[in-house]
């Protein structure tokens, strides 16, 4: 079994330290990088971290992941809440499934509630800022190791 999980980010997430910073905070995506890699090491993880602002390319990262990971971490951004090719994508792969947002949905205007990512995940993360990513590799690490 491999001990890579993929890490995944959809539309605006490269923005991230720029882009409305009184909800996503300050911290910008390639920090996050820095320290998902840095967590994932001290649990003996590799991580192969992505962020693409095209459907079909993330579509295509998760296939990937199909033969490559024991685990997927994604914030679909933008697709959560519109993607059923994503969903679909991700119903393929038999691992566990960690949808991630830094902003809690649930606190937020009524169109970011209903995530379609969600029917398919193992585990939902929110609300943490960036420091879920970091707690999503924790958690992803539990899981893998459980199965």
């Amino acid at each position: 079994m491999t001990n890579r999980i993929y890490v995944l980010n959809g539309p605006n997430l490269n923005l991230l330290g720029q882009r409305e910073p009184a909800v996503y905070g300050r911290t910008t995506l390639d920090e996050i990088r820095e320290r998902c890699a840095a967590k994932a090491a001290t649990l003996a993880f590799e991580i192969e971290f992505r962020q693409t602002n095209f459907e079909g390319t993330l579509v295509e990262s998760v296939h990937e992941a199909r033969e490559k990971a024991c685990g997927i971490i994604i914030n679909p951004a933008g697709y959560t809440f519109t993607s059923i090719a994503l969903l679909d994508s991700l119903k393929m792969f038999d691992g566990p499934k960690i949808e991630l947002h830094i902003s809690n949905v649930h606190a937020r205007e009524s169109i970011y509630h209903n995530s379609l990512i969600s029917r398919t995940a193992t585990g939902v993360i929110l609300g943490f800022g960036a420091a879920g990513y970091e707690l999503a590799i924790q958690a992803m690490a539990g899981l893998v190791k459980r199965d």
